[in-house]
């Protein structure tokens, strides 16, 4: 089963995450979200292989984008607790996800973005994507 159909609630929970900073983020462009997403699965990596995450340094948007799709990956693995202020305005967690399928649907969007990112200019990704999350 391809990722797009196994996973299409996660995919669409990270999705909606990335086009909700950029409401907040006008000047979003695609290599935000290249930059921010290569992070996320950087550390969740670092996770999978028992060490610590390396630093990076970001742009406001960079660290807002990263923060918004890193929350959501966390709130997606169960290890938001329900009663967390951001994870009130997500509603109860579903069954919560294993790391590397995490890992799986971030490399999904990041190749989705490389691919809009290209045929579409500096924010091919962003115009695409925004047409079908609300």
């Amino acid at each position: 089963m391809a990722v797009e159909e196994e996973y299409s609630d996660v995919l669409q929970n990270i999705e909606f995450a990335i086009v909700s900073t950029s409401h907040d983020h006008p000047e979003m462009i695609d290599g935000h979200v290249i930059y921010a997403l290569e992070a996320v699965i950087n550390s969740y990596r670092a996770e999978m292989a028992g060490r610590p995450a390396e630093e990076f340094s970001a742009s406001v948007v960079e660290a807002a984008l990263y923060r918004a799709i890193r929350n959501m990956c966390e709130w997606r693995l169960g290890r938001i607790p329900a009663d967390d202020a951001e994870a009130a305005d997500l509603g109860p967690a579903p069954e919560p996800k294993r790391v590397d399928e995490i890992v799986l649907c971030l490399k999904r969007i990041l190749k989705s973005v490389n691919r809009w990112n290209r045929s579409g200019g500096q924010r091919g990704y962003l115009t695409f994507i925004v047409q079908y999350v609300k």
